[in-house]
């Protein structure tokens, strides 16, 4: 079972573990309903969409509201650290979580005590916190923008507000700040980094760049790295190969923005209902 461990824009929100559906554009957490905006909850519904396509058990989820200020991320952190040791899933995906390297470390002992290692997956707030703990290469798959992976070239840089200058090139650097990541130890086996183009990566390599379709529109909209990062680990949890999963993800992103026609108004809500067209299409 895949389980997503993220949070909510809503300090009010309490700590929920447990099953999720999909009804219109709200995901149902037994008597509570959440919108589908940008961020963790997107990238649920992405999966979902994935999940019923193959039929599969729907994820299991961890979530907390949080703002930013971190205290429900700090109640969220306390909670898998007791609770995820009991647990049997074959696929973790951290999405956003206050970054935390001491809870880290906590948490990748508590999975270390789990029956079945998971194949483990970060992006966003929990990837820094990997690489802030030194715990990078214990992961197997990172989703980095650009701008995230600047962080992880910086070996010096202790948090995301400190990445140095020099290191926040356009796009064409992506080469050069892959190298310089795995060259100090602060990514995973496999990235797959978020752009214009999407690159996947194997241990220091770009073995598959995907561009295709281009949808410049799509760019403003906020929330199609989460959709992306939703859909991959759908696919990984469904027994697609690694780097299959990637390439398949970043295409069936890509169309369903495609499909969606997307202008200044659209919210991403509007691209995860084609998800399940564009994965036929491919």
């Amino acid at each position: 079972m895949l389980a997503i461990i993220g949070t909510v824009p809503d300090e009010e929100f309490k700590l929920y573990a447990g099953e999720v559906s999909l009804e219109g554009e709200s995901l149902v957490l037994k008597d509570r309903r959440i919108p589908i905006q940008r961020g963790t909850p997107a990238l649920i519904a992405s999966a979902i969409k994935i999940f019923e396509l193959f039929g599969k058990t729907l994820p299991f989820v961890y979530l907390v509201g949080d703002t930013g200020r971190g205290n429900g991320s700090k109640r969220l952190y306390e909670f898998l650290v007791n609770d995820l040791k009991n647990r049997t899933f074959t696929t973790l995906t951290f999405h956003y979580l206050l970054p935390d390297a001491d809870w880290c470390n906590k948490i990748l002992f508590s999975i270390d005590e789990m029956p079945l290692r998971p194949f483990l997956i970060a992006d966003a707030g929990f990837m820094y916190a990997a690489k802030m703990s030194g715990n990078a290469t214990s992961f197997d798959l990172f989703t980095p923008d650009i701008g995230e992976l600047a962080f992880l070239a910086d070996e010096e840089a202790p948090h995301p507000f400190y990445t140095r200058g020099f290191l926040l090139q356009e796009e064409d650097k992506v080469e050069e700040l892959v190298q310089r990541a795995y060259a100090h130890g602060n990514a995973s086996k496999y990235l797959l980094v978020k752009g214009r183009a999407d690159c996947v990566v194997k241990e220091g390599k770009i073995i598959e760049t995907i561009s295709e379709p281009m949808v410049e529109t799509l760019e403003p909209i906020g929330g199609t790295g989460d959709t992306l990062t939703g859909i991959l680990s759908a696919l990984i949890e469904c027994g697609y190969a690694l780097e299959t999963a990637c390439i398949t993800a970043s295409r069936i992103n890509r169309l369903a923005g495609k499909r969606a026609n997307p202008d200044p108004s659209t919210q991403i809500g509007d691209i995860i209902k084609y998800i399940p067209e564009a994965f036929k299409l491919i």
